[in-house]
């Protein structure tokens, strides 16, 4: 499209199969020519907003930024969508470098590369900050972390460094106590008693498991059923703050002694639902005398609430500097125009005979 950020694809063919993988937070596409042309390989991240959708070619979705046209009649499109644009795409076919394995497919690498890199300065930051960082926890998003660290109750600003070298210390214990157990009943204890690095892996798969596509934003049941999984992030009653890179973290208890000073932790409050019996007051706001109240809209996607109101936020605090001083109290005797005063002093002093002012 033409407000599209990604590059100019050159690839044309009457016929070609698309196939896909996943990594991590990439996705490559792989368009293969039914015939004797070359492949093209292209590599999506999709920021907070990135989809994929099937829809009529004469009824493209808003922010449809590539097209993949279908040869049948009427002809269908496979969109890739991007409301905010913060998702991209890029020719070729190799991963993002300095990513590491993927949590879900990928799991023995990714516990791996995060155990024996323990003394990487990545791991002197909170463990809230270090799960974001995709050369070791490639696949991990901002709620996923905070969903996370709430069933292990994991203070979020507690040191990276110490909570996987303890970590590391249970494996190793877990190791001599469980070497004589068949496969079947190892694994049945780690579902039991997961650690850290294993929720990286099963709390994903949780979600992508669901039959329903939570994360689709045109139906409101499946927001729904996305906001029933989750357990903390933008949870009533959760506290929240916002780690060094300015990104919320929502949690339980105490931060840990890592959280960032002179912030004071928010809570969020549980909407109470009004009793239909109760008799509610008319209240006429100002908002109201402005402009007619707009239709109701479907509720936004989890993952977007928290940019929606750092948003607002700005837009309130935009608004507050722009504001005027209250006026004063209006005269009641009718304002009389500077010149209209002049004149009439001027007219008072000829009277008495006095001099005008040069």
């Amino acid at each position: 499209s033409a407000v599209g950020r990604g590059p100019e694809v050159p690839f044309f063919s009457e016929a070609y199969r698309i196939s896909a993988a996943s990594r991590g937070k990439e996705l490559r596409l792989r368009l293969a020519p039914l015939g004797p042309a070359a492949p093209q390989d292209l590599v999506f991240r999709f920021g907070m907003s990135g989809s994929f959708r099937l829809s009529p070619a004469d009824q493209l979705p808003r922010h449809a930024h590539l097209r993949f046209l279908t040869a049948e009649s009427p002809p269908r499109a496979l969109c890739f969508v991007d409301a905010r644009r913060f998702g991209s795409w890029r020719l070729g076919d190799a991963w993002e470098p300095g990513r590491g394995p993927c949590v879900l497919s990928e799991y023995q690498a990714f516990r791996e590369n995060v155990l024996k890199n323990l003394d990487d300065k990545a791991f002197d930051k909170p463990i809230c900050e270090a799960l974001l960082n995709q050369k070791f926890f490639n696949g991990i998003g901002n709620y996923l972390r905070a969903e996370i660290l709430y069933r292990l109750k994991i203070p979020p600003f507690e040191k990276a460094r110490t909570v996987l070298e303890a970590l590391k210390d249970q494996e190793e214990a877990r190791r001599k106590k469980n070497s004589s157990l068949t496969l079947s009943k190892k694994l049945k204890l780690m579902r039991e008693n997961p650690d850290l690095l294993e929720l990286c892996h099963t709390v994903p798969m949780e979600v992508i498991a669901v039959e329903k596509k939570l994360f689709d934003p045109d139906h409101a049941d499946n927001y729904a059923a996305f906001k029933d999984w989750l357990q903390c992030y933008l949870v009533p009653g959760m506290s929240s703050l916002r780690d060094r890179n300015g990104r919320t973290i929502w949690f339980q208890g105490e931060p840990g002694p890592m959280a960032p000073k002179g912030q004071r932790s928010r809570k969020k409050r549980a909407q109470v639902k009004a009793d239909p019996k109760a008799v509610t007051p008319k209240v006429t706001t100002r908002t109201s005398k402005r402009r007619p109240r707009a239709a109701a809209k479907p509720p936004k996607p989890a993952v977007e609430e928290e940019e929606e109101e750092v948003a607002d936020r700005l837009r309130k605090g935009r608004s507050r500097g722009k504001r005027k001083a209250t006026a004063a109290p209006a005269s009641s005797e009718p304002e009389v125009p500077t010149k209209a005063r002049r004149s009439h002093r001027m007219a008072a002093r000829r009277g008495r005979g006095e001099a005008g002012s040069p």
